[in-house]
C-alpha cells in the first residue's frame, strides 16, 4: 500500500478552466483527465488523502458516481467548497475539516487551507494543504497538494518529502515523475 495526497480537483467546475487556467477545453475533458490520472497513479489498495474543494455544486449522485470510480482508499479532509452532497458520501473512508497523521516517523499536519503556523513545524512536520493552486509562496516543510500543482495526479509521500522546500520551488513536469503515474 502507497500513500497518496490531492487536493481541488473541482470536479464539475467550469469556472477552474479559466480561474486556474487549466489545459482542457471543456468539464467533461477536465473531469476525464483528473479521473484517469488518479487511477494511474493511486492503485485500489492504495490509501489517499483529499484535501478539499473535491467536487463543485455537483448533485450527490454525481459525487458518488465520482468517488466509484476512483481507486484507492479515500479519505477527505474538508474545503471551503466541500458541501453535505460531498462529505455526506460513504465513498469517503473518514471525513474530517483537519488531520494529523504521522507516517514512517514523521508528522503530517493536513488542512484544506495554509498555515502559517503549524502544529510541532519547528520538529519537522509537514504542512499539506490545497486551496492556492500553487499561488502561495510556501514556507520549508509546506506542500501545496493540488492538482494544479502535480500535473492533475495525485502525489505519493515520499515525492513531496524529497522535495526541495525552497521558496518557489518549481512543480515537477510530467515528465520528471518517471512511472509515477
Amino acid at each position: 500500500m502507497r500513500l497518496f495526497f490531492t487536493s481541488d480537483t473541482h470536479f464539475g467546475h467550469a469556472a477552474a478552466l479559466h480561474l486556474y487556467k487549466r489545459p482542457f477545453p471543456s468539464v467533461a475533458a477536465m473531469d476525464a483527465a483528473l479521473v484517469a490520472r488518479w487511477n494511474e497513479t493511486v492503485g485500489p489498495e492504495d490509501e489517499i488523502w483529499h484535501l478539499g474543494d473535491f467536487a463543485i455544486a455537483q448533485p450527490a449522485e454525481r459525487v458518488a458516481a465520482l468517488l466509484g470510480r476512483l481507486n484507492g482508499r479515500k479519505h477527505l479532509v474538508a474545503g471551503n467548497n466541500d458541501p453535505p452532497a460531498t462529505t455526506g458520501q460513504s465513498g469517503w473512508l473518514s471525513v474530517q475539516p483537519y488531520a494529523e497523521l504521522e507516517i514512517e516517523g514523521r508528522r503530517l499536519v493536513l488542512c484544506h487551507y495554509p498555515f502559517r503556523s503549524w502544529r510541532d513545524m519547528q520538529r519537522g512536520a509537514l504542512d499539506l494543504h490545497g486551496h492556492s493552486h500553487g499561488r502561495m509562496k510556501p514556507l520549508p516543510r509546506q506542500r501545496d497538494v493540488g492538482v494544479d500543482v502535480w500535473d492533475f495526479a495525485p502525489v505519493e509521500l515520499a515525492r513531496l518529502v524529497a522535495r526541495r522546500a525552497a521558496a518557489g520551488a518549481p512543480a515537477p513536469a510530467a515528465e520528471e515523475r518517471g512511472g509515477e503515474r
